[in-house]
């Protein structure tokens, strides 16, 4: 069974820092590419930024400049560390993966559990 489990995340004010982070466990065999998305209560579901194996990045436009995305291959972790921070990024932040399951024939995504990052004025 193929896990995404995220950390980090918390509350701060405009203009500050966090980090999330995102870990696969289980039967993982590999890991492809790796990505975060992002909902706010009554909004749809926002691409963020995606991660390939060799490190290639792309970001959504208005976070651009402010967000890094990184991962580290053998921890099979993605990161997301967001600087100067606005109320905009106020969201549940979900990773995503797709992963070859050591069970399985095929690669197929998987999806992170959701964590909190609020912005505060």
């Amino acid at each position: 069974q193929v896990q995404l489990v995220e950390s980090g995340g918390g509350s701060v004010q405009t203009g500050g820092s966090l980090r999330v982070s995102c870990t696969a466990s289980g039967s993982v065999a590999a890991v492809n590419g790796m990505g975060w998305y992002r909902q706010a209560p009554g909004k749809v579901r926002e691409w963020v930024a995606e991660i390939t194996t060799d490190g290639i990045t792309h970001y959504e436009n208005s976070v651009k400049g402010r967000f890094i995305i990184s991962r580290d291959n053998g921890r099979r972790t993605v990161n997301l560390q967001m600087n100067n921070l606005i109320p905009e990024d106020t969201a549940v932040y979900l990773c995503t993966a797709n992963i070859w399951d050591i069970k399985g024939s095929y690669w197929s995504d998987y999806w992170g559990q959701g964590i909190q990052v609020t912005v505060s004025a």
